[in-house]
């Protein structure tokens, strides 16, 4: 019964990822085709996600909430359940940005709380490494992009306020072009960072089982992709822009440093 409902979160999950993919394509172009797409598997995901926490339960003889994993899980049941009921009361569909991408993250980490078996081989291990850190620094390349347009909108706009000209500061960018810079810089980077952190917790999980967890690293590094993901959807659903967008890029990249220099030891494991 335990291996089923784990089965079946598992599957969930998979389904979850079609909204992550529906809302990577709408911070990328935005604005998406596959939305009713998105929502029926995110449907039948939530359906299935009830069918395993009910296996759970009858299982253990009480609610899955006996470790994080589990309280994951649970959480990202009812945070789906709640969008569903306020899509269907009040057609919210620009909250799936932000509601797809947490549920399937949420869920993914609830599938872990059973190891697996570990790697096939050394190559395996250090290639899905590489990656893992490839797509990291390609997302802290782009939020880095954002961060600097970011700082140049903040200057130019300070400029023209000021209604003078200056020497240095007329060879700045127009505005509209900055603020087009920080929504493609922040679409990639947001695409980078979720598919690293994704990738990263894949193979903590298979590499250390079920104490990846319990690694601090580990928690800067969700709150950081939380962070993230607030930003893009302020950006793309509340309209987010100029000023505030500007100054919530600067916050996040300021999150990816501190991540960034909490996993410095990466080193000692590309090398073994």
């Amino acid at each position: 019964m335990h291996e089923m409902g784990i089965f079946w979160l598992r599957v969930a999950t998979a389904l979850y990822a079609v909204g992550l993919i529906h809302a990577i394509i709408v911070v990328l172009r935005r604005n998406s085709e596959v939305f009713n797409v998105a929502l029926g598997a995110f449907c039948i995901g939530a359906v299935l996600h009830v069918v395993a926490t009910v296996e759970l339960t009858v299982s253990i003889g009480h609610l899955p909430l006996d470790n994080f994993y589990e309280s994951s899980s649970f959480c990202a049941l009812l945070i789906a359940i709640s969008f569903l009921v306020v899509y269907w009361r009040y057609q919210f569909t620009s909250l799936s940005i932000f509601i797809f991408p947490l549920v399937f993250l949420m869920t993914e980490i609830g599938a872990m709380g059973v190891p697996v078996a570990s790697w096939s081989s050394p190559g395996i291990r250090r290639a899905w490494l590489l990656v893992h850190v490839f797509m990291i620094l390609l997302g802290i390349a782009s939020l880095l992009l954002t961060a600097l347009a970011s700082i140049f909108y903040l200057i130019q706009e300070k400029h023209l306020k000021k209604k003078k000209p200056t020497r240095y500061f007329d060879r700045l960018p127009p505005l509209a072009t900055l603020d087009n810079l920080i929504t493609n810089a922040m679409g990639l980077g947001f695409v980078f960072i979720t598919l690293g952190t994704i990738a990263g917790s894949a193979w903590a999980f298979i590499e250390s089982g079920t104490r990846w967890i319990a690694d601090p690293r580990i928690g800067i590094a969700l709150f950081t992709w939380l962070c993230y993901l607030v930003m893009v959807f302020l950006r793309a659903s509340a309209g987010w822009r100029g000023r505030k967008a500007a100054l919530m890029s600067l916050g996040v990249l300021g999150f990816a440093a501190v991540t960034w220099a909490a996993h410095v030891g990466l080193r000692s494991l590309l090398m073994k």
